[in-house]
């Protein structure tokens, strides 16, 4: 009486692998993708807080241009390489807080910024793919 041996023979295992090796091909471009997202949506994170200060600045009718520090933000993060500011707090619209975005290679050296409406909304604006940009924002130049 010969009883079999338990296990897999070979070309069981060869087709788990090759299941294996399939999904993988399908879901890195996926994966890579969703972390790009998530670190523009990042760098918008670091700079929206920025957003509350300037504009206290312009209803105090501050006629200089804040920096990033008067703005309580840092001069870099993890998410962006640097953080510039630019408008005077005493012009109509224009103001903007822009990160150059650090990461990635489909995000790195690219922006996210906010820029201030005459209707006095700030508006999200990134240099990214359009697949990779946050929610309620837009490609800008």
């Amino acid at each position: 009486m010969n009883r079999p041996t338990p296990g897999f023979t070979l070309i069981e295992t060869m087709i788990v692998v090759a299941i294996i090796g399939v999904l993988a091909v399908i879901a890195l471009p996926v994966f890579q993708s969703h972390l790009a997202r998530t670190q523009v949506t990042a760098g918008l994170a670091d700079i929206r807080g920025g957003v509350t200060a300037f504009e206290s600045a312009i209803q105090s009718e501050h006629a200089t241009t804040p920096d990033a520090a008067a703005l309580g933000l840092p001069a870099s993060t993890q998410r962006c390489s640097s953080i510039a500011i630019s408008g005077a707090a005493s012009d109509a619209s224009g103001q903007r807080i822009a990160c150059t975005l650090s990461g990635h290679p489909q995000v790195a050296g690219r922006f996210v910024r906010l820029t201030r409406s005459s209707a006095g909304q700030w508006v999200c604006e990134s240099s990214v793919a359009a697949p990779l940009l946050p929610v309620g924002c837009a490609v800008g130049s």
